[in-house]
């Protein structure tokens, strides 16, 4: 997990990271050898012709009669080698060879140097003015020796290593263009299928590699299969629905010829309770998936729905926000879906409170009641369709089909979101939180 943690979210970035870590790791190595090996060996050439040209000179005053007549040899010999020669010396002689950390041409030099003049004096390459003192034992003393650096090592390896990092960045620019114009046709498919699960449509067309094209075009059939799908269940429902409703008609209207009693009475109790039972049905199968976006005031639409609970005598509050933005949504649906959780509140409590949060993608419905709640271990239970508590809260209130809450769960996610089900801290009852995305 930890090691999760460090490597990007994306799939921009995790390509990247696989295009790139791989390119520069084989450019950082096959640099590093390059370099070291060639500028090794070019600083060991370079080293051994002054070398060579340090030997000449040494021959030449171990060949002279005197001290003058080398002095004068090596005077001679030094203009045309580009040396610049004393002797004797009388420069102070190092007390160790020193050469600067990275300065790794450096000890290469001292290296070739000491094979060649086991009794060459130490050697300073610290000093910054660009020349390499050098002492050599003579018969007739110490010899100075004045070399230039550029003469013995290569002075321009960050050339290369500029050139590298340049080209490097212009082949990063050129992949991330490469790889943004691959990846876009996958994201432009996973805004696709994140609005279809809203409910809405947007125009897509496959693009991209052949795998993408083949996973875009399998999208589209995917698609057109579930639009196929809920209209042949809205064709079917309006079918049902009226099938049904003509019969429940006729014994309406058969029991309104009837003398009015009890037991009339009751009768027309039981159609009324089919035909609520037959709406609820409907509404749970018809869902809102055929209904349109469009942008609504989410106070006005909770406003609404209190109003209507208050007229029939419920005690329903409600707490809009200080500030409101129209917010695309299906405004039947998600009327629907808080009609259930008011009604289903006023039905298990005698007081109910409407609450409506909102953020930057995000807005957020709370209905809480002061009824007997839902037990922790069955709030999960409570919205699978079909699926009655009333055992375990008040069985005296009266009860429905177990599709009120199955309903705002399913108008929820098709707009996003989730139903999430609590216990409430102010009126001790349920908490049903209706959150939607913007």
């Amino acid at each position: 997990m930890a090691r999760k943690s460090f490597l990007p979210r994306g799939l921009y970035g995790r390509a990247a990271l696989i295009l790139i870590v791989p390119i520069v790791t084989i450019q950082l190595v096959v640099s590093v050898t390059f370099i070291q090996r060639h500028f090794e060996r070019v600083t060991q050439q370079l080293t051994g012709g002054v070398a060579a040209e340090l030997r000449l000179l040494l021959d030449e005053a171990e060949a002279a009669e005197s001290a003058a007549a080398a002095a004068t040899r090596l005077m001679a010999l030094s203009g045309p080698l580009d040396l610049r020669v004393a002797l004797p010396s009388q420069d102070a002689v190092p007390e160790a060879d020193r050469t600067e950390w990275l300065d790794l041409s450096g000890r290469v030099v001292i290296r070739t140097l000491r094979a060649e003049f086991p009794a060459l004096a130490p050697v300073d390459l610290i000093e910054g003015d660009g020349l390499v003192r050098l002492h050599l034992p003579t018969r007739w003393g110490e010899l100075a020796v004045t070399v230039n650096r550029a003469r013995m090592s290569a002075t321009n390896p960050h050339q290369l290593l500029v050139l590298m990092i340049v080209t490097s960045a212009l082949m990063t620019v050129i992949a991330y263009l490469f790889l943004s114009n691959q990846l876009r046709p996958i994201a432009r498919m996973s805004l696709a299928a994140e609005a279809f699960g809203k409910g809405q449509v947007i125009p897509y067309t496959p693009r991209g590699a052949t795998e993408v094209r083949a996973a875009g075009h399998a999208f589209l059939d995917m698609r057109a299969r579930i639009e196929r799908q809920i209209e042949q269940r809205t064709l079917m429902l309006s079918g049902v629905s009226h099938d049904l409703r003509t019969p429940l008609t006729r014994l309406r209207l058969g029991l309104a010829m009837l003398p009015e009693d009890e037991e009339t009475q009751a009768l027309l109790g039981d159609v009324a309770e089919m035909e609520r039972l037959v709406d609820e049905f409907l509404s749970f199968a018809r869902g809102d998936a055929t209904e349109a976006v469009e942008p609504v005031d989410p106070a006005a639409l909770a406003q609404r729905v209190v109003e209507n609970a208050v007229r029939i005598g419920g005690r329903v509050e409600f707490h809009p926000p200080g500030r409101v933005q129209a917010v695309p949504l299906r405004p039947q649906a998600v009327t629907r879906a808080l009609e259930n959780l008011v009604n289903n509140a006023l039905r298990y409590g005698k007081r109910a409170q409407v609450t409506l949060e909102m953020g930057t993608n995000w807005l957020r419905y709370t209905v809480e009641d002061d009824g007997p709640g839902i037990p922790a271990a069955r709030r999960a239970e409570a919205v699978v369709p079909f699926s009655r508590l009333d055992a375990a809260r008040d069985p005296n209130r009266g009860g429905g089909v177990g599709l009120g809450l199955s309903i705002a769960a399913d108008i929820a996610r098709s707009h996003g979101g989730e139903l999430r089900l609590g216990r409430s801290e102010g009126l001790g009852g349920l908490k049903a939180e209706l959150l939607l995305a913007r």
